[in-house]
């Protein structure tokens, strides 16, 4: 059966697209990640919930804070990306839930008054979101190198003091540089993940 998406765009998503380690120094504009925004916010999460926040690490300043948290192999890749954003979890995020979801406003008290539920959904809901950002990222024509090796406590600590926030990932954004990529890992086939019954 054939995809709906051509087979340029299937490259361009998923089949040549993979996790950047170098990246050119053309800059990523704010244009360019709203565009990537816009298009994502659209992407399925239960409820309609919203809990992914980006903080855009634009400045000097603000990237040496960030960039000594990270585990020492990232450390100078990040410091050179044309962008990096923090992903995280806001652990609020039910407030805007009567908005969201304007034909059942009572979610946000039935199911998220407690916050180890809010906590829970925010976390899985959005790594989805995030999983929809750094697909975006491929569709605006640039490439993401998403990381977990970070002091997770200290960039909570150092973006988010309000502790209604929890850091998901650090992702550098921009073009693919020179040896931006290793080779690509192998994945499971069909067989080995999908059953029927």
């Amino acid at each position: 059966m054939t995809l709906a998406l051509d087979s340029a765009a299937q490259d361009l998503l998923f089949r040549e697209a993979r996790t950047a380690h170098a990246f050119t120094d053309e800059a990523v504009t704010d244009e360019q990640v709203r565009a990537i925004y816009d298009l994502v916010k659209y992407a399925p999460t239960a409820f309609n919930q919203s809990p992914l926040r980006i903080v855009l690490v634009r400045s000097p300043e603000a990237r040496e804070r960030l960039v000594q948290h990270l585990a020492e192999s990232n450390q100078a890749k990040t410091a050179a990306a044309p962008l990096v954003a923090i992903l995280a979890t806001d652990h609020e995020f039910h407030e805007e839930l009567p908005r969201l979801l304007p034909h059942f406003p009572q979610v946000k008290d039935l199911f998220f008054s407690e916050r180890p539920a809010r906590e829970q959904a925010g976390s899985f809901n959005a790594a989805l979101q995030m999983g929809y950002f750094i697909i975006g990222v491929r569709a605006a024509g640039l490439a993401a190198g998403p990381m977990t090796g970070y002091d997770a406590e200290a960039i909570d600590k150092e973006f988010f003091p309000d502790g209604d926030h929890s850091v998901l990932a650090v992702v550098n954004i921009g073009k693919p540089g020179e040896n931006a990529w290793k080779p690509r890992n192998p994945r499971l086939e069909y067989d080995e993940v999908v059953t029927t019954v």
